[in-house]
């Protein structure tokens, strides 16, 4: 039986390919899923991208550089691998119809601070929390307005008990008296709308999603982990290169020291080290199918998450416009109720008729009708 060992397989049918930009006419399998989010083959293959190679091959395993490929298929950015930008096959977007979060934030983005870089997922997060932010602030604003609107009211209602003027008789008397009670009336209307604004406004805003903050603490962790893990197991796929390396580097030299008779080294030293190559190459294929494993999960869980993100902002903005819908409805409502409250005075007012006002005074308080004339002599 002839001794083999560990060769690079000549292809990886099974590298996950990352999500990226390119659209194609070509079923929209992404990351060994379909844009539906449904495995597009088994887990156990979706996992692999290096297979042991078959056959009693008589190679001894050494990496010359004849066998390389003049580019590599991948390259890792921040421990997660990504296509090679030289030889990426196109990708079908997951969501090709739209600007979907969940197809847009999976490289990392330098830190403006320059500390290092951000991930995508932690934009989106940075991105929820301020229009969470933000929602918390309109709330205030509301808050305020109610306020003036408790105020502004409170004044007018003082201001409609005023005895200023209050002696006008006639029909500019009842104008005049109607000009007051129509502040009465509009503090009504303005109380009545601050009310609304509190119960249909302000505290709709305040409590939307109350345990938002600790909700996205909890997506931010559960990623975070993920990507920890996945960094861990990138660094157990490059120490297993390297034992890999050594070992396949090892049994090169002692295969062309026995071929020069440069050392006493016996057959069976070839077999224990390409033994050990053999081994260090089972090592690698295993931690990089963990490495494989932990990426499809990140992968899995970054697109669920990202999307129910995207559904979360759709429902703050939806909720937010509704809102402001039903102050500017509120404020059109007041406005028509304050017209109310003018129009008797209008009616008033174009009722005042000064000769009219003098005959009904004159008729009141006359004393007499009879002139005087020039005494006789």
């Amino acid at each position: 039986m002839s001794e083999t060992t560990w060769e690079r397989p000549s292809s990886s049918p099974g590298i996950p390919a990352s999500p990226g930009p390119h659209r194609s006419s070509l079923p929209p399998t992404v990351n060994g899923y379909h844009a539906s989010g449904t495995p597009a083959h088994p887990p156990e293959t979706a996992h692999m991208s290096l297979r042991k190679s078959t056959g009693d091959s008589q190679n001894l395993g050494s990496l010359s550089p004849g066998k390389k490929q003049s580019k590599e298929n991948t390259i890792t950015i921040n421990c997660v691998t990504f296509p090679h930008p030289d030889t990426m096959p196109e990708q079908q977007l997951l969501k090709p119809t739209e600007w979907s979060y969940c197809d847009y934030f999976w490289a990392d983005k330098k830190d403006p601070q320059g500390n290092g870089t951000v991930a995508g997922f932690e934009l989106l997060l940075q991105k929820q929390l301020k229009g969470k932010q933000m929602q918390k602030e309109m709330s205030e604003f509301v808050r305020e307005r109610i306020k003036i609107e408790e105020e502004y009211a409170k004044n007018l209602a003082k201001l409609s008990q005023n005895s200023l003027a209050a002696q006008e008789e006639g029909s500019l008397g009842e104008a005049w008296a109607q000009v007051k009670k129509s502040l009465a009336d509009e503090a009504e209307v303005h109380l009545k709308f601050s009310a609304k604004l509190h119960s249909e406004v302000e505290k709709p805003l305040m409590n939307f999603r109350e345990n938002f903050k600790k909700d996205m603490k909890k997506c931010d962790h559960h990623i975070a982990d993920l990507r920890k893990q996945l960094a861990s197991r990138y660094a157990s796929v490059e120490k297993a290169r390297k034992a890999l390396t050594e070992r396949q580097r090892d049994l090169e030299m002692k295969t062309q020291q026995l071929e020069i008779k440069l050392s006493n080294k016996t057959e069976e030293d070839i077999k224990k080290a390409r033994r050990k190559s053999t081994q260090a190459g089972d090592d690698l294929m295993r931690c990089v199918d963990l490495y494989n494993q932990a990426q499809s999960k990140w992968f899995e869980e970054m697109v669920t998450t990202t999307l129910e993100l995207e559904r979360l902002e759709v429902e703050r903005v939806e909720m937010i416009r509704q809102h402001l819908c039903q102050y500017t409805q509120l404020r059109h409502e007041t406005d028509m109720f304050n017209q109310s409250t003018v129009e008797p005075v209008d009616q008033l007012l174009r009722k005042v008729d000064p000769a009219k006002d003098r005959e009904l005074w004159v008729r009141e308080h006359k004393t007499g009708n009879i002139r005087p004339v020039d005494m006789e002599i």
